[in-house]
């Protein structure tokens, strides 16, 4: 395990795997909110030539109990790391709640060259635990910036899950309600695309029942191309939440919540995207061969 920096709002600690020779290409990934410092998919990325750094980003020593009002901040500091390290290009891959976080970093701070969204979200939600203070209610951002809060889309505490008591929940339908009850909260929420100089990677599965993945992951890419700006989206109908990289053991059944999709359809989604993940990780496009540029805008994958 490596120690980032204690000064308190960045404070984070983190595993690494690196390449036997090193790397001038880094990766910062992040988990969703189970939590989990992804030590297993770093040593997959270690072995296809990058630094992969995963960082705990709540729930640790310094940080909240939650995520709630998380200090975007800590991301700014493992990014900082990686580069002071030796890597010269930096990438983030995040999934769900990482893939929200890697999106506001890219969009607010720069400094990273590619981003890698795994069943994003397309506007900033509130809290999904408690904050510093213990309480989770009332609703507050998941995220701070230089210390305010970013705008957010509240949950609908009127919402109730359809399966039977003790049955794993689906909570899709609680992010649908909460969107249209708080229209007006999401264009202020938008989540950002990032600019000119990171490239973009979307993974999405249709059968996602967490949160409409798909659905953000086409508004991130609308985003980018109303932009002028490049954009790799790829989708597959019977993914869920949890898509799985070459490698990459099934995900564990949840005794909590429906994830949707099936093994299968998991693995092909993340056998899709690894050759544009990769692509754009190492900077060589989802070729092989160096380069600088993005797929096409349109080019589905």
């Amino acid at each position: 395990m490596y120690a980032g920096p204690d000064d308190g709002a960045d404070a984070w600690t983190g595993f690494l795997a690196a390449p036997v020779h090193g790397s001038g290409a880094g990766v910062l990934v992040l988990a969703g909110s189970s939590g989990r410092v992804e030590e297993a998919r770093c040593r997959l990325l270690a072995r296809e030539g990058l630094t992969a750094l995963s960082v705990r980003w709540f729930g640790g020593p310094g940080q909240p109990p939650g995520i709630c009002e998380v200090p975007l901040e800590t991301f700014v500091s493992a990014v900082a790391w990686l580069r002071a390290h030796g890597a010269r290009r930096v990438g983030v891959l995040g999934t769900s709640k990482g893939a929200e976080a890697a999106l506001h970093l890219a969009g607010l701070h720069g400094g990273v060259d590619a981003v890698v969204a795994l069943s994003p979200t397309s506007v900033t939600w509130a809290n999904v635990g408690p904050g510093r203070d213990g309480s989770a209610h009332p609703h507050r951002s998941s995220w701070t910036w230089r210390g305010r809060p970013l705008p957010f889309v509240p949950y609908d505490d009127a919402w109730r899950p359809g399966e039977p008591e003790g049955a794993p929940v689906s909570v899709l339908g609680w992010y649908e309600r909460s969107l249209r009850v708080f229209a007006d909260r999401v264009p202020a929420a938008s989540v950002p695309v990032a600019g000119p100089g990171t490239e973009l990677v979307v993974v999405a599965g249709a059968d996602d029942l967490m949160w409409p993945s798909l659905r953000f992951a086409g508004e991130l890419a609308a985003r980018r191309r109303a932009a002028g700006l490049p954009v790799r989206l790829v989708t597959h109908a019977g993914a869920g939440h949890r898509p799985r990289l070459p490698g990459e053991c099934p995900a564990a059944p949840s005794d909590r919540f429906r994830y949707g999709g099936s093994p299968a359809a998991d693995a092909a989604l993340g056998a899709d995207a690894w050759p544009h993940l990769l692509g754009a990780l190492l900077g060589t496009g989802a070729s092989g061969t160096p380069g600088h540029g993005s797929p096409s805008p349109d080019a589905p994958a």
